[in-house]
């Protein structure tokens, strides 16, 4: 039986989704064990303080910065890693605003920088009454992290709470109105999926443009295991606001898991480990 290792997420970057986090995971683990694939799980902390992983292959859902340099040396040493250390990277929002938008994907307007710079950029020109302020390094893992505000007043109080907590840069981000679209995918598969957070919406949605989007994010953003958020207005236009390395596909977890380690195994058999 082949053998690889998978990294658990650690509970801090799983904000109210510490099970589903884990259930994707542990599913994927199953759906590779019946493709002859073994897999040697490791928590995410077991990294941080000095597991070193023998295994050619890893997967990870890990996102702390410690943990994805040392997968990055393991990248540098001719290991597979998914989804790659750099893309994690790339999906804090400080950076991921700046490769969507090189990429020509619609986004919204997005002010990135550190909390001071911040703190002094004029509120007016966002160009709306309701801006966004959202945490530039990794995504929310406090419910402060994502936060709506109608004033100078108020963006400057969130980010001196932001400074309290360690947090050293931030988006100020447009409001775009519509409806909240979540989709999740998994590259060169078939596996593409999305439901509107408002089940009762009625809008129509352009799943080929929807699908598009997508998948020019993700190669954007090096992503082979993916997700994100888009808005949908009431005349069909679709904007991304978000992705995300690894969600948790709570609501096609099952389908989803078949897919991944379809991807996974066939990275091991082409890998020739």
């Amino acid at each position: 039986m082949e053998r690889i290792a998978g990294i658990k997420r650690s509970r801090e970057f799983s904000p109210n989704h510490i099970e589903n986090d884990s259930l994707i995971f542990m599913k994927t683990v199953e759906e590779l064990n019946k493709l002859g694939v073994e897999v040697n799980i490791y928590n995410e902390e077991e990294i941080e303080t000095g597991k070193n992983l023998k295994e050619n292959l890893i997967f990870s859902m890990a996102r702390g910065t410690q943990v994805l340099k040392k997968l990055l040396k393991a990248e540098l040493e001719g290991k597979i890693v998914i989804n790659p250390s750099l893309t994690v990277l790339k999906c804090h929002r400080i950076n991921m605003s700046k490769l969507l938008k090189e990429a020509g994907i619609p986004f919204p307007l997005t002010i990135a920088g550190t909390l001071d710079y911040l703190e002094s950029y004029d509120f007016e020109n966002i160009g709306t009454t309701k801006v966004w302020i959202k945490r530039g390094d990794i995504h929310a893992i406090h419910k402060e992290d994502v936060t709506a505000v109608f004033s100078n007043e108020e963006k400057i109080n969130i980010l001196k709470e932001f400074g309290y907590r360690g947090i050293t840069s931030a988006i100020l981000q447009e409001h775009i109105e519509g409806e909240v679209l979540k989709f999740y995918a998994v590259k060169n598969t078939d596996f593409f999926e999305y439901y509107f957070y408002n089940r009762d919406n009625k809008i129509n949605v352009d799943e080929d443009k929807l699908k598009e989007y997508a998948a020019r994010s993700a190669d954007a953003l090096g992503l082979e295991i993916f997700g994100g958020d888009a808005i949908v207005s009431d005349s069909g236009k679709i904007t991304i606001i978000d992705v995300n390395d690894w969600p948790s596909f709570a609501p096609v977890r099952n389908k989803a898991a078949k897919f991944i380690a379809e991807l996974i195994y066939d990275k091991l058999i082409n890998s020739g480990n």
